[in-house]
């Protein structure tokens, strides 16, 4: 199995430390909602996870919560709410979501928070080697000080800041030297340090966190393409910094990000408001539909958002549960499989090349239905297209999406207007009806007796 590194740069075969795959990924800022373009990273690690774990390793995977930095701070004042009290929300919320779309809980969620002393003695450990400095309770990490600082971003000091809008601090050895610890300020949550009272820079979080669940060196860090700089960048020197060893990571996997439209230039965010949220998009489609979305672009490319791609996945899904739903002749003659996993592990081996593993399952799904028209015995090929998806995280279900009950009405009553239609011979509104039906994973079959609907 390869996997592209952003470090190295390189497509490198994956070989783990140790008898347990040591994976972090960065989670959600806990000051709003998650979108489409969070779940993409989500939906991109939980793969990597299940294909890991379907080659028979075993992971162990940690997932943060950032719970304290200044927008979470900023919302509390705003609203004159506890901080926990935000945390506690938005976490209930994102666990209910990810639970929504089927990825798989990670063994550890830690917060920030509870990672304080920690991160303080990271802190304590830099000053004490002379890569961090203190002013005024502020730290400063000394960025000169690391020799390979920008190794992970490809880009040179002097690149980065002329690059940077670096607000200008005298009491900055390096305008590039970034914050580990900052004082207290008026307003904000403080706890007690040698340096007085401050709360951790968001960087260090990470450090503290991977640190002390995974060790001083660990074999995936993954992230967005957004968070390689300076989050990731600065990561490294951090851990590399107090550690001694490098390096800290064996693979930094990066993925793509969401853009909401062809035409945007800058990825799905929630300050700017160009997002669909994922409680937006898990009440008009499903989650298997979602994944399908996400997964059908390589993780590492960047996209859009799309409701018509969406739709038309929709309709694939349909084709998907037919081809399961159906049975063959018992009796029947086997089916021969013996290269469809083959080549769905090659793909999937080739830096987790999801679009083409979707395309294995397609081919699978015409051979089932070929099959079954030959009267073929299709159990076992339908055992594999469920194993497989589920490599995915597709489930195909059919009552995923909508509240099937609550649903069961409306979609009654448009079946009663679509057999008033066709009696009064208004086919052409007939048939947009059963079409947007079909979209939404409503089947129709007409008969004598009349039309009979299902999920």
């Amino acid at each position: 199995m390869k996997l592209s590194d952003t470090l190295s740069n390189t497509k490198t075969e994956f070989t783990p430390l140790g008898d347990e795959v040591k994976m972090y990924v960065c989670g959600p800022n806990l000051y709003g909602p998650c979108h489409v373009g969070h779940a993409l990273s989500f939906i991109v690690f939980d793969v990597l996870r299940r294909y890991l774990e379907y080659k028979g390793y075993n992971v162990r995977h940690v997932q943060n919560f950032t719970d304290i930095e200044d927008r979470i701070i900023e919302l509390s004042n705003t609203e004159h709410k506890d901080i926990k009290d935000i945390s506690d929300h938005y976490i209930d919320r994102f666990m209910q979501e990810m639970d929504q779309l089927g990825i798989k809980r990670a063994h550890f969620y830690p917060r920030a928070t509870e990672y304080i002393p920690q991160m303080i003695e990271i802190v304590t450990g830099l000053i004490n080697k002379d890569l961090a400095y203190e002013v005024d309770g502020d730290v400063y990490f000394r960025v000169q000080k690391f020799s390979g600082y920008g190794k992970l971003s490809k880009r040179s000091l002097e690149e980065m800041e002329a690059g940077a809008r670096i607000e200008i601090d005298p009491r900055k050895d390096d305008p590039m030297d970034f914050a580990v610890w900052k004082a207290s300020k008026r307003g904000e949550p403080a706890w007690d340090s040698p340096w007085g009272q401050g709360r951790p820079g968001w960087h260090i979080e990470c450090s503290g966190m991977s640190l002390s669940l995974l060790g001083n060196q660990f074999d995936i860090h993954g992230g967005g393409h957004d968070v390689i700089f300076p989050h990731h960048e600065n990561e490294i020197a951090q851990s590399e910094g107090y550690t001694s060893v490098e390096p800290v990571v064996r693979y930094w996997v990066h993925n793509g990000l969401l853009r909401l439209t062809e035409t945007d230039d800058e990825k799905m965010t929630r300050h700017s408001g160009n997002f669909v949220s994922l409680e937006e998009a898990l009440a008009t489609h499903s989650a298997d539909a979602l994944r399908l979305f996400l997964l059908s672009a390589h993780y590492r490319s960047p996209r859009a958002y799309s409701e018509a791609e969406l739709d038309a996945h929709e309709r694939s899904l349909e084709r998907i549960r037919s081809a399961l739903r159906e049975p063959g002749n018992p009796n029947g003659e086997s089916m021969d499989l013996s290269t469809y996993r083959v080549h769905f592990d090659e793909v999937m081996d080739d830096d987790l090349n999801t679009p083409r593993a979707i395309s294995v399952l397609f081919d699978l799904i015409r051979e089932i239905n070929r099959a079954r028209t030959e009267n073929k015995n299709i159990h076992e090929a339908q055992l594999l297209l469920r194993d497989l998806g589920g490599v995915l995280g597709l489930t195909f279900s059919e009552s995923q999406g909508v509240d099937n009950q609550a649903a069961g009405p409306f979609v009654e009553l448009l079946v009663n207007v679509r057999t008033e239609l066709r009696t009064a011979r208004q086919f052409a509104l007939a048939d947009s009806i059963r079409d947007r039906l079909t979209e939404l994973g409503v089947t129709l079959e007409d008969s004598s007796q009349g039309t009979r609907w299902r999920f």
